[in-house]
C-alpha cells in the first residue's frame, strides 16, 4: 500500500504572497535573532499565515497562532518554509 504525501514547494518566507499559509522548515538566523523568533512562536513546524507586505516589500506582516508579527524582509529571508498546497 502506497501512502500519498501532500506536495510542498520550498521557499523563503519573504517570497510568499499575501494569504499564503506555510509551515516553517528551518530558521537560518543567528543565535539572538533565532531566540527572538522562537519567542514569537516562529520555529520549525510552526504554521504561519502571510497577512500583508509593505508597499516596497521592506516588511512582511504574518500571523502565528493568535499573534500578529511584522518582520523585516531580511529576517523573513532567513526563514525556510514549505507552502501548504
Amino acid at each position: 500500500m502506497k501512502i500519498k504525501h501532500k506536495e510542498y514547494k520550498m521557499q523563503k518566507l519573504s517570497q510568499c504572497n499575501r494569504g499564503a499559509k506555510v509551515r516553517v522548515t528551518k530558521l537560518n538566523a543567528k543565535t539572538d535573532l533565532k531566540q527572538r523568533l522562537i519567542s514569537f512562536g516562529i520555529m520549525k513546524e510552526a504554521i504561519i499565515e502571510v497577512l500583508e507586505h509593505a508597499p516596497a516589500k521592506s516588511t512582511i506582516e504574518v500571523k502565528v497562532g493568535k499573534m500578529r508579527i511584522a518582520l523585516r524582509a531580511e529576517e523573513a529571508d532567513l526563514i525556510d518554509i514549505e507552502e501548504l498546497v
